[in-house]
């Protein structure tokens, strides 16, 4: 009696085709991964290349910029050298009108305290002999000079055998012990105006021999 034939379970037939699916979609699905992956690591290594290459040429542009900005300098400097050396010269005229100006200032000073010495230089140094007139120290001592050649006589305790020397020894005497005294008083004044004062104090003074004649005489 022949075997009776037995045909497949249906059910295990489908459960072996759905796995079957499955798996190709497992598969299908990691090599769908598999290559965005790849083309994600390639999108990564372009971007790199892109923003290298970028910044290559970013700073090539930088230095193209500081080339032509030192050439621009470079020929600026050379065609004024070329018309004659322009600037260099115009900084020499600078120098010499700013030295010319600071020259004719001092002067300028110096005049204007001469203006404002001169009178009251005058007015304090006026000496007034017997009818003479002198002005300063150096009229005083030619009108003592004077007075002595037209009275010789020795009996006359008035009148010095050189009283040009006494009068300048005495007025440097006074000035070495009072000058010092003026600069301690008056430390702000200039020279001029310390020896203005020396010659006020030097008028009044009893160590000035004209006052010391204009006593004795009264």
């Amino acid at each position: 009696m022949p075997k009776k034939f037995v045909g497949e379970n249906s059910k295990a037939v489908a459960a072996r085709a759905r796995k079957a699916a499955a798996k190709e979609a497992e598969n299908s699905r990691k090599a769908q991964e598999a290559e965005d992956k790849a083309w994600q690591d390639d999108d990564k290594q372009l971007l790199k290349k892109k923003q290298k290459q970028e910044e290559m040429e970013r700073k090539r542009l930088q230095q193209l910029q500081k080339k032509e900005e030192a050439k621009a300098i470079l020929e600026k400097e050379l065609s004024s050298i070329k018309v004659g050396g322009k600037q260099p010269a115009a900084k020499v005229t600078r120098a010499e009108i700013q030295a010319v100006t600071e020259k004719r200032n001092q002067v300028a000073m110096k005049n204007k305290d001469k203006e404002i010495e001169t009178p009251i230089e005058e007015n304090l140094n006026r000496v007034v002999l017997e009818g003479e007139t002198a002005h300063g120290i150096d009229e005083a001592l030619s009108v003592l000079s004077f007075k002595r050649h037209l009275k010789p006589d020795k009996k006359d305790p008035e009148i010095d055998r050189h009283p040009e020397r006494r009068l300048k020894a005495a007025y440097l005497s006074f000035e070495e012990r009072t000058m010092p005294i003026l600069k301690e008083q008056h430390p702000t004044l200039r020279l001029s105006q310390l020896k203005q004062l020396l010659r006020k104090e030097w008028m009044k003074s009893t160590e000035n021999p004209l006052n010391q004649r204009s006593s004795s005489t009264s």
